[in-house]
């Protein structure tokens, strides 16, 4: 697997989260407990250790959480994003000033697990296709202001992204067309897709959603670059890779719609070169990792 690229775009949206995440929990009082039970002088280390088999994802987070709380604090990174862990494993170390060890705690776990729980089902879906010319991609289906992580965790399991935004990509779904069909003669699938590539610059992709064959077979006439197959079982979406084979083999097809680890390699079968699923965001659970304190004596 090609490790994640953590650029300038992931971490800027990483700082804003882990700011915002730091004022929630801190506040103006900062953190009581460790102000009034540890010593300023005090010193300790902790490691930062996996309990169970997962892939990591979001380490440069943790390194940035205690990077805004305490300069004096550094942490050794142990293995890189992306990298499959099983129980036991170290994945980090983090020294410095006692008092901001557990201050940054929570925070820099709440980032870690998460991500990682991310890679870790994408992994799984990933793993589940091997041997067939699907890839696995993610959605737009991401918290709130999470987007560039969320998909930096997808790609650091060994997933593709999907399209960033509304803003890096055309796909054309049935509301568009119901739009579309309302206010323009031509009613063909074809006619909106001819119209979507002439407003948006070259090198756009330009995507279409369809749920039935004779939609397919309209959309191909309009050249686009993706179609969306839509909610189609396995032997419609043989059928529609005969259809595209035949017609437009230039054309990708993603199957999209209740994809789960039980079914996806089973629709990878059929042909098609992409599968979309919102979980790989929305339904990872948190991959379990903890600090394992060193405490002075």
């Amino acid at each position: 697997m090609t490790a994640p690229q953590f650029g300038d775009q992931v971490r800027d949206n990483a700082r804003q989260l882990i700011r915002a995440a730091l004022a929630e929990d801190l506040d103006t009082a900062g953190d009581l407990t460790s102000l009034a039970l540890i010593s300023q002088d005090a010193r300790g280390a902790v490691t930062v250790a996996a309990r169970e088999e997962g892939i990591v994802a979001g380490l440069p987070v943790v390194d940035m959480v205690f990077a805004e709380l305490d300069a004096a604090v550094s942490v050794n990174l142990h293995v890189g994003d992306g990298t499959a862990v099983s129980a036991g494993t170290s994945v980090a170390e983090i020294q410095g000033p006692l008092r901001s060890l557990p201050t940054g705690e929570r925070t820099a776990l709440n980032f870690l697990t998460h991500l990682s729980g991310i890679a870790t089902l994408t992994r799984r879906f990933v793993d589940a296709v091997a041997g067939t010319k699907a890839a696995i991609l993610d959605t737009r289906k991401t918290l709130p202001g999470w987007r560039r992580l969320h998909k930096y965790a997808v790609s650091a399991g060994g997933g593709t992204n999907h399209r960033m935004g509304l803003f890096d990509g055309v796909l054309i779904k049935d509301n568009h067309l119901a739009a579309w069909t309302s206010s323009n003669s031509d009613h063909s699938i074809a006619a909106a897709i001819r119209a979507a590539r002439s407003a948006v610059d070259a090198g756009i992709p330009i995507e279409v959603e369809v749920d039935t064959l004779a939609q397919l077979e309209d959309a191909l006439g309009g050249e686009p670059d993706i179609v969306l197959l839509d909610n189609m079982d396995c032997e419609a979406l043989r059928r529609a890779v005969e259809i595209r084979n035949g017609r437009a083999p230039g054309v990708a097809l993603e199957a999209s719609g209740g994809v789960t680890l039980e079914t996806v390699a089973d629709i990878a079968a059929t042909g098609v070169e992409r599968i979309s699923a919102g979980a790989l965001t929305h339904s990872a659970a948190a991959l379990d990792l903890a600090f394992d304190w060193s405490l002075p004596s």
